[in-house]
């Protein structure tokens, strides 16, 4: 690893953000890595921590310390995102696998607990398919899944994203800015962390140019489309422990009201999704298989108003 050369940044946070971490080489390009010991020695498996789009590692910032108290923690910027290389190309998901799994092992890690969160939930998914065909020998011992809607069919796309969308997978002339960007951002939070300040996660978005690139590192969304079976598949048959994690708010922004669901199954496990309030009531079913000690789980949602209702079958 080696040390960045210190940036200039605006937001009084960044410095000491930018000084905690280290860049890797990982295919070619530099990837931004924090890994910060257990405060213990009887320290439980490491944590590696994978991002959403279109942040980065800095979400988890003022979250590490607290991590740290009982394991090691590794966080790493996403090829494109936050202090990682930026290059003009196309994102996959595989590549941001590649990302990961090269930094995972070249810190020697053969045994952890993965968290990830929105876009890194998918790349969480190609990791563990990878761990189940045996092409990737390591052992995940448990997961959490935050801020990420697993089957496509049920995600709430935010106006900002279906415009990345429609747009080329190519590099914009320019990006939105951090001012437009941080507003962006704070537009999706609930109302009790609506005082939050986004501003260093938009200047982290677009430094190097990263706001130009946000038509291109975006396509997750469509290949999540063309390859839920292969990403959602391995989520499901993963036989790790899964914790998923969704506040219980009601989210009131650019994109309409939207409630956000919790669902208990059994074993222990909290499935999540987001309400559209002013959208019709939906039912979705959903295969969860390997990740309970009961064995293969199917759970329902059916949400209707003016109350949601779940039901949880084991089959």
């Amino acid at each position: 690893m080696t040390t960045p050369e210190p940036t200039a940044w605006a937001h009084a946070d960044l410095p000491a953000w930018e000084a905690r971490g280290r860049h890797v080489e990982v295919l070619g390009h530099r990837v931004f890595v924090v890994d910060v010991p257990a405060a213990r020695p009887d320290a439980d498996d490491p944590l590696v921590v994978v991002h959403g789009f279109p942040t980065s590692a800095f979400d988890f910032a003022h979250l590490l310390d607290h991590l740290a108290t009982r394991r090691r923690v590794v966080l790493v910027d996403l090829l494109g995102f936050g202090l990682s290389d930026k290059p003009d190309r196309p994102y996959t998901m595989a590549l941001q696998a590649d990302v990961v799994a090269a930094v995972v092992d070249g810190l020697g890690l053969d045994r952890f607990a993965l968290l990830t969160h929105d876009m890194g939930d998918t790349v969480g998914g190609e990791l563990l398919a990878r761990t189940l065909e045996g092409s990737w020998p390591v052992t995940v011992t448990r997961r959490v899944v935050t801020n990420g809607s697993i089957y496509i069919q049920m995600a709430q796309l935010t106006p900002g994203q279906l415009m990345l969308l429609s747009l080329p997978d190519e590099k914009a002339p320019s990006g939105a800015g951090v001012e437009l960007l941080a507003a962006s951002l704070a537009a999706t939070l609930a109302p009790a962390n609506a005082h939050l300040d986004m501003t260093a996660h938009a200047e982290l978005t677009c430094h190097a140019e990263g706001d130009a690139l946000l038509p291109r590192t975006i396509r997750y969304i469509e290949e999540r489309r063309a390859n839920e079976r292969r990403f959602t598949g391995a989520i499901e048959d993963h036989p790790a422990p899964l914790h998923v994690i969704w506040g219980p708010e009601v989210v009131e922004g650019a994109f309409g009201r939207r409630r956000i669901v919790f669902v208990e199954a059994p074993g222990g496990i909290r499935l999540e999704f987001m309400e559209q309030l002013d959208e019709p009531a939906a039912t979705y079913s959903a295969p969860l298989r390997g990740c309970l000690p009961e064995g293969p789980c199917t759970v329902t949602v059916a949400v209707r108003r003016p109350a949601s209702m779940s039901t949880a079958t084991c089959v």
